[in-house]
Formats: structure tokens, C-alpha cells, sequence
């Protein structure tokens, strides 16, 4: 192994192929070591070597076009580097770090800026992506590129990295990755699955997204851990379910948000089941909204608190009484605990109104607590116009809530 040190002294444009050049003389497993400075990108990886930029001082700059890395073979180490102006290109997938075909990638301790994707993996497994701040284009929401992108990517490691102003973090096709303790803020879906099996989602902060989580067509994903703040965009979602089964949703808090929980299908294969234990679902417009559901899901110990809407049902004919309710506590449970166990005495209920304007008029949220809206929502709960729907039954509610 030998260690290779560049330092770009003047202008990138002056040694336009000196980068590039000493990745090309490298031998497998050498080191080159950036001094402070420019170096021109547009750049690609053959051979398993390392470039270290020590202190984020070296750039790397593309020219505006393309990938400002590309990586095609395994080993390959970034450490330590601040990569920025790639192409602007969606159909292309204009990245600062493009990944095809390769294994034991190494992304570490980055500032990727002024690039429209972050760092996009295709077919790269068994790799790690740490420790980065990623930013994309200053584009409107819908035209920045995804902060980090898997693509029949399994087995990789995607922590610690800080996300800001990207538009999504994507797991596409991809299974058994750990994402953990990642932050997300200003983007459009924190992180979102879609045909991605047996992956962990742990610990990560989002906040001030369109949609926190939204799981597609996936299954057996646990996620746990996680905090979804502000999520309250046109379809503000904390955790989003759609077409999946066996999800544990576990000990995550949901604040603040239009939707705490989205559950479109899901579970949906016959014979499974989704769980949600011990979340704290708080001050959302809506906890839990039911979108078609035909197969049974587990509430178990779960603390719904301040929620304008505990739950609510947007599709007639829903199964909705075929889950499974234990031990969760509803801020708005008005029983008694005369044995003094920590259990209601009478089971918790529920109910919808099929004339509930707050259901079929969201608008008329902005009006939750007005005097008029109160007294309508009285009256329709003391002399309702239709049978009321029963939503959860929950026959032994906790007195007071969980606590950590």
C-alpha cells in the first residue's frame, strides 16, 4: 500500500487531469491524500483505492455535468472530502457519488453540496454510507434529486448522515440495510421503501418534511426508535403503510403531524399482521387514519395524546373491527380504575360519525376549537343523523400514559 499526496495549489481548471491521473497510476489499495484545495471532478473509480480529503478541505468540483464521481469498482474508500456541482440531469441521475455494480464502498465524513442527487448506489451491497451532510441543487422541493438513493442495494450500513433540503432518501428494491440515526429536515419523504424486504430503520431524527416514513409494497421492515416531527404537507404523514405486511412499528414518537400513522392496505398479504407497540403518537391532526383495510393489525401500548382525531376510517366497508387493541392509552378515555391496577375498568371506544364534518371537510380543521365547531360536534355526538361507526375497542386502557 502507498499513500499518494496531491495538493491543488492554484486553479482545478489549471490541472484539469491531475485527479484523475493519479487514480490512474494508483495501485489497488493505495491511498491519495488531498491537500486543502480544488481538484477537478467528473471523475471515475476503477480499482480499489482510498482518497482522503483529511479535513473536508479538498473539493472536489465537477464541471456541471454528470456524476462528479463515479465509482465502478469494489473497495473504494471516500473519506473525508467536500464533493459539489454535479449535472442537473434527472433522467441521468446526476449524482456527486454514483455507485454501479461494486461492494465494500466506503462513504465517509462528506460534505456533498450543489450536486441534484447526493449519493446513488446501483447494485452496490455489502457498503457503508456515514457520517455525510448532503445537500442538493437550490431548486424548488420537486426538482432537487434524492439525498441518498438505493437501487437493488442489500446488506449496507446508512448512519449518522444529515440530510438537508434534499428531496427524498430512497430504498428501492433493496433489502436487510440498516438506516440509522440519520437526520432529515426540509426534504419531501425523509426516507421512502418501495419493494424493500427485511430492513431496519432505527433512531433517526425527521422533521419539517412533507411525509416522515412511507413503506410501499414491502414487508417484514422493522422500525423503531424514531422521531417524525411537523410532518404537514398536502398528505403530512409521520409513518406512511401502503400494500405492506409484517412491519413492527415499535417505540417511535410521532409529533406534530397532519397524519400520525397512514395504514393504506396494510397489512396486505392474507396472514399477516402488522404491529405498532409503544409509540407515542402526539398532537397530530389525525392519529391513525384507515385507508381500505382488510386484514388485521396489533395496538398494543401505544399513547395517543392531543390528538385532534384519535382515529379515523376514510373508506366504507373497511374492516376496521378485526384489530387488535391492548393496553394503549387515549388521553381521552373517561373511565374509572376502581381497583386501582392501572387498567380501565370499562373498555375504551371509539366512534365515528358518518356526518362528521371534521372526515369529509379537512379544511374545517383550521376551525378545531371555535365555539360553533364545538357545539356542532356535540350535537352530533348527543343526537348524531347516522348509526356511528365503531373504530377501536380497546378493552383494557391504560390510566396513564408510558413513560420512558
Amino acid at each position: 500500500m502507498r499513500k499518494l499526496c496531491l495538493i491543488a495549489l492554484i486553479s482545478s481548471y489549471i490541472f484539469a487531469n491531475e485527479l484523475q491521473n493519479a487514480i490512474d497510476s494508483a495501485n489497488s489499495g493505495d491511498i491519495i491524500e488531498l491537500g486543502s484545495g480544488i481538484y477537478s471532478g467528473n471523475i471515475t473509480i476503477n480499482k480499489p483505492i482510498t482518497i482522503d480529503g483529511k479535513d473536508r478541505s479538498a473539493i472536489i468540483k465537477g464541471n456541471g455535468t454528470g456524476d462528479v464521481i463515479k465509482i465502478n469498482s469494489s473497495g473504494v474508500r471516500l473519506l473525508n472530502l467536500t464533493i459539489e456541482n454535479s449535472g442537473n440531469s434527472h433522467n441521468t441521475i446526476d449524482s456527486a457519488i454514483s455507485c454501479d455494480g461494486a461492494s465494500r464502498v466506503e462513504i465517509i465524513n462528506n460534505t456533498i453540496q450543489n450536486s441534484l442527487f447526493g449519493v446513488n448506489f446501483k447494485q452496490c451491497n455489502d457498503s457503508k454510507i456515514v457520517n455525510n451532510f448532503i445537500t442538493s441543487k437550490p431548486v424548488d422541493l420537486g426538482l432537487r434529486g434524492d439525498g441518498i438513493r438505493l437501487w437493488y442495494s442489500h446488506d449496507n450500513i446508512v448512519e449518522n448522515n444529515h440530510l438537508h433540503k434534499s428531496r427524498d432518501m430512497v430504498v428501492w428494491y433493496s433489502s436487510n440495510n440498516q438506516i440509522r440515526k440519520n437526520y432529515g429536515e426540509y426534504g419531501r419523504y425523509s426516507l421512502h421503501f418501495m419493494y424493500a424486504g427485511k430492513n431496519l430503520v432505527e433512531d433517526n431524527i425527521f422533521k419539517y418534511n412533507s411525509v416522515g416514513i412511507f413503506f410501499m409494497f414491502s414487508s417484514g421492515t422493522t422500525a423503531r426508535r424514531n422521531q417524525i416531527l411537523s410532518s404537514t404537507g398536502a398528505f403530512g404523514v409521520g409513518i406512511g403503510m401502503k400494500d405492506t405486511s409484517d412491519f413492527i412499528i415499535e417505540n417511535n414518537t410521532l409529533a406534530y403531524n397532519a397524519r400520525g400513522l397512514y395504514l393504506d392496505q396494510s397489512p396486505f398479504q392474507p396472514g399477516t399482521t402488522n404491529i405498532y407497540e409503544n409509540n407515542k403518537i402526539l398532537y397530530n391532526t389525525i392519529g391513525v387514519q384507515f385507508h381500505a383495510t382488510l386484514h388485521k393489525s396489533i395496538f398494543n401500548r401505544n399513547n395517543f395524546i392531543g390528538n385532534m382525531e384519535v382515529a379515523i376510517n376514510d373508506t366504507p366497508g373497511s374492516k376496521i373491527d378485526i384489530n387488535d387493541w391492548s393496553q394503549n392509552y387515549f388521553d381521552d378515555y373517561a373511565g374509572f380504575d376502581r381497583d386501582k391496577d392501572g387498567i380501565g375498568d370499562i373498555g375504551y371506544k371509539n366512534f365515528t360519525y358518518l356526518d362528521s364534518l371534521w372526515q369529509y371537510y379537512p379544511n374545517l380543521r383550521l376551525f378545531y376549537g371555535s365555539a360553533i365547531m364545538s357545539i356542532l360536534n356535540f350535537i352530533s355526538k348527543l343526537a348524531p343523523f347516522s348509526e356511528p361507526q365503531l373504530l377501536i375497542t380497546d378493552p383494557n386502557p391504560k390510566m396513564e400514559p408510558y413513560h420512558e
